[in-house]
């Protein structure tokens, strides 16, 4: 007999929400209004409200007096955390990927790979290749409950995995030691390659950061003083 998971509305629409903030489509700050997403979902707003207020119990929307359900604007501090999570999911679905990828899987990941290498490090089209890169090696863990659990830290993120604070060509070769170690199928060696590329990814945030901070600052120190009135 086969088996199914049920999915109701609320399910299905709180999915799609999920993937437009993990994918970028909406961005922090972002209004969530229920009448266009019903619109957009074609379902009535009630589906759409229980899908927002799941959202906002796993942290991904706030409901703001007035303005309704809005996507988060994740502080620092929130960004580090959710990095810390990754680093413990994500090593774990790229270990069972070494024992689990098929031909395709293989090929398929060390074409996104190819297409990134091939990339100016400036080419918009990284961020969504590098999304699709790490999704399609965890993917090959076939276990759905991780899958789930990485997807939603990942929407904690907007637009998932980043690319912008890392310089590409470090992006690329630890790609490259990632492809690697799939093809050797050594687990051991992807799991410690995949945390560092992640922990990495927080401290060059964390750099970029300090030094935004340091040139505002700069900035509001040389500009003339406001006249008094």
């Amino acid at each position: 007999m086969t088996s199914f998971t049920f999915r109701s509305k609320a399910d299905l629409v709180a999915d799609a929400i999920r993937e437009m903030i993990s994918g970028g489509d909406v961005g922090p700050g972002t209004v969530l209004r229920q009448r266009e997403l019903a619109a957009r979902f074609n379902v009535s707003p009630t589906p759409v409200r229980e899908a927002l207020r799941r959202l906002e119990a796993e942290g991904l929307v706030v409901n703001e007096v007035h303005r309704g359900a809005t996507v988060v604007r994740p502080s620092e501090e929130n960004k580090t955390e959710t990095y810390g999570i990754r680093a413990v999911l994500e090593p774990y679905a790229a270990a069972l990927a070494c024992e689990r990828a098929t031909a395709d899987d293989l090929a398929a990941i060390t074409d996104l790979h190819e297409q990134i290498a091939e990339c100016e490090p400036d080419d918009p089209q990284i961020v969504e290749l590098n999304r699709r890169f790490h999704w399609r090696i965890y993917e090959a863990c076939r276990v759905p409950l991780l899958l789930t659990l990485i997807r939603q830290t990942w929407s904690a993120i907007s637009g998932g995995p980043q690319v912008i604070w890392r310089p590409h060509e470090e992006s690329v070769a630890q790609h490259a030691a990632m492809v690697e170690a799939l093809r050797d199928r050594d687990g051991v060696r992807m799991a410690e390659l995949t945390r560092i590329h992640i922990e990495g990814a927080v401290e060059h945030m964390q750099k970029a950061l300090h030094s935004d901070r340091v040139a505002q600052k700069a900035d509001l120190d040389a500009a003339p003083p406001t006249a008094a009135r």
